[in-house]
């Protein structure tokens, strides 16, 4: 069940794939690779410096997108047998990788393991680190116990909010997981966040390269990008994810 990478996936619908993976790639400041796909709809964006890449791209056929997580491993068919048994329920099976479900329904794919291992670099004092999983109350428990199990050897506590739980991966792993409990209601969904040493240098950043301002959290802010997808900007530590101050 060991987790050997982890890929954010950025989802927006096909019609504004461009805009999408043009912004993304500003962000992050990497070069697009080859388009893949039966409709050429995926794209990885890749770092420079010898870094590997964590972020991936996606034109999706209907609904409005969001954010998923892919889990590289060694063994795809070991690792979706062990994460059925916790709860995750069938999608797809591919070619070498499969689809599931987590018990709220929020997709993510488990893909065979490159051999990726050095993580790509803190870009203008941020660094997209984190997928959220925006889960409804009855889903919150059994979300949180599913990747507790789910997830071994990452640390599982309570993040520092009550509505929150954070799933922080071993050292070196790129992409870490964020459980928010919703204050009503609705289908679970996901987006990605960004760990910004300043909030508001990043946010004008970001406005520089096409993204609005939404909404001012707690300690994040809300955006959205110029494919319509919704984010956030979080004061925590680019290099270790830690919420600033603690």
């Amino acid at each position: 069940m060991s987790i050997r990478w982890t890929y954010a996936f950025v989802d927006r619908p096909a019609a504004v794939f461009e805009p999408a993976h043009s912004f993304w790639a500003a962000v992050t400041e990497s070069r697009l690779s080859a388009f893949r796909g039966d409709g050429d709809e995926f794209v990885t964006l890749l770092p420079g410096d010898g870094a590997d890449p964590c972020v991936k791209v996606q034109g999706v056929g209907s609904g409005a997108g969001g954010a998923h997580l892919d889990f590289a491993v060694e063994d795809v068919r070991a690792f979706v047998d062990g994460a059925s048994e916790r709860g995750a329920g069938p999608v797809a099976e591919h070619d070498g990788w499969a689809v599931l479900r987590t018990p709220a329904g929020v997709p993510f794919c488990v893909v065979p393991w490159a051999g990726e291992a050095v993580r790509p670099p803190v870009v203008h004092g941020s660094r997209l680190d984190q997928i959220c999983l925006d889960v409804p109350p009855s889903a919150f428990d059994a979300e949180v116990a599913f990747f507790t199990a789910l997830l071994d050897g990452w640390e599982s506590r309570p993040g520092s909010r009550p509505d929150f739980h954070v799933l922080r991966p071993p050292a070196g792993l790129p992409v870490r997981v964020l459980i928010q409990r919703l204050g009503e209601e609705r289908p679970a969904s996901a987006h990605v966040d960004l760990a910004c040493a300043d909030v508001a240098a990043a946010r004008a950043r970001h406005e520089e390269l096409g993204a609005s301002f939404v909404a001012e959290g707690a300690h994040w802010t809300v955006m959205r990008d110029p494919a319509g997808g919704v984010y956030c900007l979080t004061a925590r530590d680019p290099g270790t994810g830690a919420l600033s101050g603690t």
